[in-house]
């Protein structure tokens, strides 16, 4: 099976491995490979042959481990809405968003209120 290059690739595997073993100048390999002297340092410089990850990183969070645990374990408990576990959660986390809290909800699967058991939503407070 082929290689999946991205649209704008010039070089492959393959061409990127015969870079980095090369011991020929930049400028003869770029012209040679018909490709920017830039992007020859380039791959010399990297220790694979792979491409980088363009995409975002992979979970950005300002909470902590811990804080997250707390955050998460009060509103399973509490069920209370965003906002009210923002105020409530202030003077255990420091300076904590609501932008995080949401977040937070939402990789630990409890962005919504849960419903109770007669599946209906819990009376509003």
């Amino acid at each position: 099976m082929g290689q999946v290059l991205h649209g704008s690739a010039r070089t492959t595997a393959a061409l990127r491995r015969a870079i980095q073993h090369s011991r020929e100048s930049l400028q003869s390999l770029a012209t040679r490979y018909s490709i920017n002297p830039k992007t020859v340092a380039k791959w010399r410089r990297r220790p694979a042959v792979l491409d980088a990850r363009m995409g975002p990183t992979p979970v950005s969070t300002v909470l902590s481990a811990e804080q997250e645990a707390i955050a998460v374990a009060f509103r399973r408990h509490t069920l209370l809405t965003l906002d009210d576990c923002l105020c409530a959660l202030q003077a255990t986390i420091p300076h904590p968003s609501r932008s995080a809290l949401h977040r937070c909800c939402q990789r630990h699967g409890i962005r919504r209120r849960p419903l109770s058991e007669d599946g209906q939503s819990p009376p509003k407070k």
